[in-house]
């Protein structure tokens, strides 16, 4: 039998204009691998699937190039997916344990999007995200937390210098609880990490006493040296405007929260899963005995359209299909200024939250953990992250009731 393709790969179209077909990655980077499976071959990937063999798929290529001669090019298939560890095999078994393993030994976190998300060297960092505050409005007053999109900079300028103009000079001594969407984790599950945040400016110091005490409390429900945290670019984003504006050692607590996706999709509420309530009340805790020591920051995204994620419509920003979906952000947006942890809820839950919300768990953890945040809106934005989809998020922040 033909081995399984491993769920969790990352598939789209080529972006390349030469090489027309489908692009497998890791998001996971067990592998550095990038394949483009050309156009023809697509239909191939459907055979690995642990249910059919390699006499099915040679028929398959029999039919698709006319050649009766396929052997050659089912085996070089099968070997460029195998040498990319893109089965669920022993391959990826021992790829996987060694990254976890080397994650879990490092003394920091390293930067996984410099050189992609952002320049590698302080010179370039420095002079690009100057250029992104550059004419930011002032701040207004005493700040408890922010809301910034967590989308590469260069797509969500707008929506971060909003966000992070908030903050003034006298931010800089405060901790960051930063609570980040975790893509890869496993739902109602927090991800944990001790290490520090190393990025092209320095590194920016966890608090590992706050990260114990989260730990201890959630049990179960939260995995210390997440190694999502080694590829997860929600936090990571956060961190290096923090250190441009307050410089490379700022304390931070970084959070990853795992999706409430069985809320969702079968109801109920999410702190009915006993280790999420238990989060909820540790932050709180938090919350309530450190006050204005602790600043809080939200690295979310909001919908998600188009024929990138699944939609019958080609987006785009601000036009036709995306106005309405606009109203419906700002609904949401609506309850998170009023602090409105269910009524938030209420509007993700219904319609199974068909705007794609990517940061609809750090929202409802935040809300949850400080019920006197009120909140103020100071930019929505709209991007086209493709000619057919678009993803929304806002600059926002909140004060204490």
């Amino acid at each position: 039998m033909l081995p399984r393709l491993r769920t969790e790969l990352d598939f789209f179209p080529s972006p390349v204009s030469d090489k027309p077909g489908l692009v497998l990655r890791d998001p996971f980077r067990y592998s550095d691998a990038t394949l483009i499976i050309p156009a023809p071959l697509v239909g191939c990937l459907e055979f690995f699937d642990g249910e059919h063999s390699e006499l099915d798929l040679r028929e398959y290529l029999v039919r698709v190039t006319g050649e009766l001669d396929v052997g050659r090019l089912a085996e070089h298939l099968l070997d460029a997916l195998s040498q990319a560890a893109f089965f669920d095999d022993e391959t990826f078994a021992r790829r996987k344990e060694q990254a976890e393993r080397d994650f879990a030994a490092a003394r920091v976190r390293l930067a996984s999007q410099a050189g992609g998300g952002y320049p590698a060297d302080a010179p370039s960092l420095t002079e690009t995200l100057a250029g992104y505050m550059q004419d930011a409005p002032a701040p207004d007053g005493r700040v408890l937390a922010i809301a910034a999109p967590h989308i590469s900079p260069f797509g969500g300028v707008d929506a971060y210098r909003a966000a992070y103009s908030a903050l003034s000079p006298a931010d800089a001594d405060r901790t960051f609880v930063i609570l980040g969407t975790s893509h890869y984790g496993q739902p109602d599950r927090f991800g944990l990490t001790r290490k520090s945040f190393a990025t092209p400016f320095g590194e920016a110091v966890t608090d590992t006493a706050l990260v114990e005490e989260i730990a201890t409390a959630a049990r179960d429900g939260a995995a210390m040296e997440d190694y999502c945290h080694a590829v997860e670019h929600s936090i990571e984003f956060q961190v290096v405007f923090l250190q441009h504006l307050f410089g490379p050692g700022i304390r931070i607590v970084p959070v990853l929260c795992g999706s409430f996706a069985r809320s969702i999709y079968t109801g109920g509420m999410p702190e009915d899963n006993d280790n999420v309530r238990r989060v909820f009340g540790s932050l709180g805790e938090i919350a309530a005995r450190e006050g204005d020591r602790l600043l809080w920051v939200l690295g979310i995204d909001m919908a998600h359209m188009g024929r990138r994620y699944g939609d019958g419509f080609e987006a785009r920003a601000g036009e036709r299909e995306m106005q309405t979906v606009e109203q419906a952000d700002r609904a949401r947006i609506d309850r998170m200024e009023a602090g409105d942890a269910r009524g938030f809820w209420d509007l993700v839950q219904r319609k199974r939250d068909h705007l794609k919300w990517c940061g609809s768990s750090p929202v409802y953890t935040f809300l949850q953990a400080v019920p006197s945040a009120r909140g103020r809106l100071r930019h929505y934005q709209q991007w086209n992250i493709d000619e057919d989809s678009v993803v929304s998020f806002a600059g926002m922040k909140f004060h204490s009731s």
